[in-house]
């Protein structure tokens, strides 16, 4: 059977997620933070000791992208992707590789700069700071007209990409006021019956209201840990 490895509070909620909208069989294993980073439960599993992480038979596979792809063809009969023919295919593949190639990295590098207490009026601060508006308005106008990434249809791009702007803000406490098509869409996202499956099952002590508002979240994750 495959068994999906979810580091609690981490990106790894995007396969136990997918695993609910396939409806596919599957044995979640969670693992905790040690405080911040992975404990050493996951680090046995991968060389990177990274989450995600899911093995199939003699398979163990990281990165949540090769993770989605594998289960979509392997487990999923192609559900969620979707394939070349279809009108959308190019939208598709751009929103699902702009999650971690373009978004994620911009989240990320904030979170990171933000964590040095790097001054806000430094220039690379407010460069990468830029980039990062920039990025979210990008997604306000694609979401502005239509319903999902990749068109009427919700996709494996969606969930590769609602992980940025909900679970990373416990890290990073961004806000989103300023885009309103953005704030429809996490309320779409997570009002799936599998979103809030992977919620229950996966994160119920994440306080969801918080993460997918407007404005800047309270530092919940680094709060807690100090």
């Amino acid at each position: 059977m495959l068994t999906v490895h979810h580091l609690q509070v981490s990106q790894s909620d995007r396969i136990v997620w997918l695993c609910e909208e396939l409806e596919i069989p599957y044995e979640l294993k969670l693992h905790q933070r040690d405080p911040l980073l992975s404990p050493q439960s996951i680090k046995d599993l991968h060389p990177i000791g990274a989450a995600p992480i899911i093995q199939d038979g003699d398979l163990t596979l990281a990165e949540s992208a090769a993770c989605a792809e594998y289960i979509i063809h392997k487990h999923g009969d192609g559900r969620l992707a979707l394939a070349p023919s279809h009108k959308n295919y190019a939208a598709y593949l751009y929103w699902f590789h702009f999650a971690n190639g373009t978004l994620q990295p911009g989240v990320s590098r904030m979170a990171a700069l933000r964590g040095a207490k790097v001054d806000p009026t430094n220039q690379v601060y407010k460069i990468y700071q830029d980039k990062l508006d920039n990025y979210f308005r990008h997604l306000d106008e694609r979401l502005g007209a239509s319903t999902w990434l990749a068109g009427e249809e919700f996709t494996a791009a969606d969930i590769m990409s609602v992980f940025s702007m909900t679970t990373m803000r416990e890290f990073f406490p961004y806000d989103l006021s300023g885009f309103p098509n953005i704030l429809s869409y996490l309320q779409r996202a997570t009002s799936r019956p599998a979103y809030q499956r992977y919620h229950k099952k996966g994160d119920p002590n994440i306080d969801l209201s918080k993460l997918i508002g407007g404005p800047a979240p309270e530092r919940m994750l680094t709060a807690k840990l100090g």
